[in-house]
């Protein structure tokens, strides 16, 4: 090739670095989303690393930001990605402006105060997730979510888990036909929870423990089709989010939760009445149900046999009532099994897993035992846990107080009758 050769071969080399890192310096994201981006941080009372806001809109590089390709010039954002950050502040309108935003995840932060409404009006946004934060009281101090919320027809995870939001969970829910997770855990919501999960055909996950939920389990949780039919795979969700993606224009988003949803149902540790619905059999994808320290009553149902795919039952603290049905023996599966702190009777199941179930497991129920002739009997005396006895310490001075006005307003009025003829 010669020495002229290899000179030239080596410039056209050095011109094709110097263009693509001039190429990486001049891609830039559009100006609405640099705004928006702006906006955001202005009302942060910390700095986001990696973020320099003063330059020119070149927010494609910046921390937590993913970029499409759909231009080689100017590029839309499509991922914001600031979990664990640090951030403390709170959450401006302004991205309401990333119109094209797929994924938001700002987890695990210090982020406070209400959430603005136009958060929830991303027409393009699949993944929410606002875990861990310190969001306090109703969002805009309406009592419930937003309506904005309820048109997110693409969103497919909403995650809340671990706030301190309050007010009720709206019926409009069922709008969200696209979902597949839904974490409102450990928050302040109360009331009845709306009797409309029918609706989510897609919805595999739903966490709602640790709030303040009365009423009964909405029965239409027992008829969550991706849990009865197994149509929808967990490859199938992602491939179906990574080829939604690149038709977009865009790359394959880093946010992957999504993609190790265990199928679970957990209402622990709310204010639930009432029975444990039978129909829960159809949900054999169900890997997870979770009812423990509820006040649910009446009996096991035998016919729980037929969520062959749970792995965990956990139905402690409530107020259950008869056997535990021999059927039980058939989950095959089930690693992990709680019936503690019930009112139980009679024997013990001794097959198939339940030999690997641990005693405490079953104490708290003064009617159960592993002999044959164990039976029930109307007349035993329930065995309260730990929580309940706390509730009864805590009530006792309240009742002892209040009878024991009663019995000297009584004897005082009768004394005045005596005094006064």
């Amino acid at each position: 090739m010669g020495f002229r050769g290899f000179y030239l071969s080596f410039v056209l080399l050095a011109l094709s670095f110097e263009l693509q890192n001039l190429n990486s310096e001049t891609l830039t994201c559009h100006v609405d989303d640099f705004r928006a981006l702006n906006g955001f941080s202005s009302c942060l009372e910390s700095t986001i690393a990696g973020w320099n806001n003063t330059s020119s809109p070149g927010c494609c590089t910046w921390t937590g930001i993913t970029c499409d390709n759909s231009t080689v010039s100017c590029r839309r954002v499509v991922g914001l990605e600031l979990g664990s950050k640090k951030l403390a502040g709170k959450i401006c309108g302004s991205l309401a402006g990333l119109s094209q935003l797929r994924v938001l995840n700002l987890s695990h932060n210090f982020l406070q105060g209400s959430l603005p409404d136009e958060l929830f009006s991303l027409p393009n946004i699949e993944i929410i997730d606002l875990s861990n934060n310190a969001f306090v009281g109703s969002i805009k101090n309406k009592g419930s979510l937003p309506e904005s919320l309820f048109q997110l027809k693409n969103l497919s995870e909403l995650n809340l888990q671990g706030n301190s939001i309050s007010g009720s969970l709206s019926n409009g829910i069922s709008n969200l036909s696209n979902l597949v997770k839904l974490d409102i855990s450990s928050n302040l919501f109360s009331g009845v929870l709306p009797d409309i999960f029918g609706r989510l055909a897609r919805l595999e996950h739903f966490s709602a423990m640790s709030n303040l939920f009365t009423g009964e389990i909405p029965k239409s949780l027992t008829e969550l089709q991706s849990l009865i039919s197994g149509n929808i795979t967990r490859e199938e969700l992602v491939s179906s989010f990574q080829l939604h993606t690149a038709r977009q224009g865009g790359p394959i988003l880093s946010y992957r939760q999504i993609s190790s949803i265990r199928p679970t149902l957990d209402l622990s540790y709310n204010n639930l009445q009432g029975p444990i619905w039978p129909d829960f059999w159809n949900l054999k994808r169900l890997h997870v149900l979770n009812l423990k320290e509820n006040n649910l009553s009446g009996p096991i149902p035998n016919n729980l046999s037929g969520m062959t795919g749970l792995e965990k039952l956990d139905l402690s603290h409530n107020k259950l009532s008869g056997e535990i049905p021999r059927s039980l023996v058939n989950l095959s599966f089930v690693s992990t099994f709680d019936v503690s702190y019930n009112h139980l009777c009679g024997k013990i199941p001794e097959e198939g897993q339940f030999d690997t179930f641990p005693s405490a497991s079953f104490e708290g129920n003064n009617g159960l035992c592993h002999s044959e002739y164990c039976t029930c009997q109307s007349d035993q005396t329930p065995i309260y846990s730990p929580r309940e006895k706390k509730k009864i310490i805590i009530g006792l001075p309240f009742e002892i107080g209040a009878a024991t006005g009663f019995v000297l307003t009584v004897i005082y009025c009768f004394m005045s009758e005596l005094s006064f003829p």
